[in-house]
């Protein structure tokens, strides 16, 4: 069933547990995250980001992913990732997604407030949810060269920052980045339980692939109710071709199994994790 972000993060931020955020440029991500969504009896967001856009166009996306998870037996929400444009957030809108973040991180905050607060009138006016972004989350390759938290979220800032957009949730920065780590990064959990204290609405944590386990656990113990994943299932499904060949399956029809599989197993071991069931 299709759902926004009020209808699955509230609950899971009420009761301490977390929500995974996927993002699936393919059928076959999509079903194995839906899959191992359905048989833990969970929420689940699906999602694409804008810079994925050349791969899977959102009208493409839309066709497959919007009726699964309508005939899904679990919420699923229909989420735009980090946004760069106000006209590709309502778009995406348009095509039937549920949920939309406009990514203003990089802004002065004077102008993130001012662009997040016409999102959330019109995400809301269609039925939908935002998530907005207060601090930035660098890459992981940049997170390396990084010698400064100046970037971090400021605690301080985040009630005005909630007020003023009315945005449904806040992806925080605290110490990840997007993409493969090289090594473990070391999350500020202590501005977590800030920024917990300070706002309403639930909290997001990008960058959740290649984390630890413990640092996955602590982070949703301090509060985040969304963590977002896409390297893992990415490399996941090209380790399912990649089997498949090596079983010497040469026909996409049969490679197609395996990716699905591949998918879902490691999308379930990160349900398994937030949920901690």
């Amino acid at each position: 069933m299709l759902a926004n972000l009020n209808d699955v993060l509230i609950p899971a931020a009420r009761t301490k547990s977390c929500i995974g955020h996927f993002n699936v440029i393919s059928l076959e991500m999509a079903r194995g995250v839906l899959e191992a969504a359905e048989e833990a009896g969970v929420p689940v967001i699906l999602g694409i980001e804008e810079k994925q856009l050349d791969i899977c166009p959102l009208p493409l996306f839309s066709s497959f992913v919007v009726p699964l998870a309508r005939k899904a037996l679990v919420p699923v929400v229909v989420h735009f990732d980090r946004g760069q444009t106000f006209n590709c957030c309502i778009e995406a809108l348009k095509c039937g997604f549920t949920s939309v973040n406009l990514d203003c991180s990089r802004d002065t905050l004077e102008n993130n407030e001012a662009k997040l607060a016409e999102m959330a009138r019109t995400a809301h006016a269609f039925g939908a949810t935002v998530e907005a972004e207060l601090g930035y989350t660098p890459s992981a390759a940049e997170l390396m060269e990084q010698g400064t938290t100046d970037y971090f979220t400021d605690p301080l800032q985040t009630a005005h920052y909630v007020e003023k957009t009315g945005a449904d949730a806040l992806a925080i920065s605290v110490g990840t980045g997007h993409g493969e780590y090289r090594v473990q990064p070391n999350l500020d959990y202590g501005r977590i339980e800030a920024i917990t204290e300070a706002v309403s609405v639930p909290l997001v944590l990008h960058g959740g692939s290649g984390l630890s386990d413990k640092a996955i656990r602590e982070a949703i113990n301090s509060g985040i109710s969304k963590i977002d994943i896409f390297t893992d299932i990415n490399i996941a499904c090209c380790q399912g071709a990649i089997q498949a060949y090596n079983d010497g399956v040469y026909l996409q029809s049969e490679v197609i199994p395996y990716q699905v599989h591949s998918v879902k197993v490691v999308a379930a071991e990160k349900i398994k994790l937030f949920t901690n069931r």
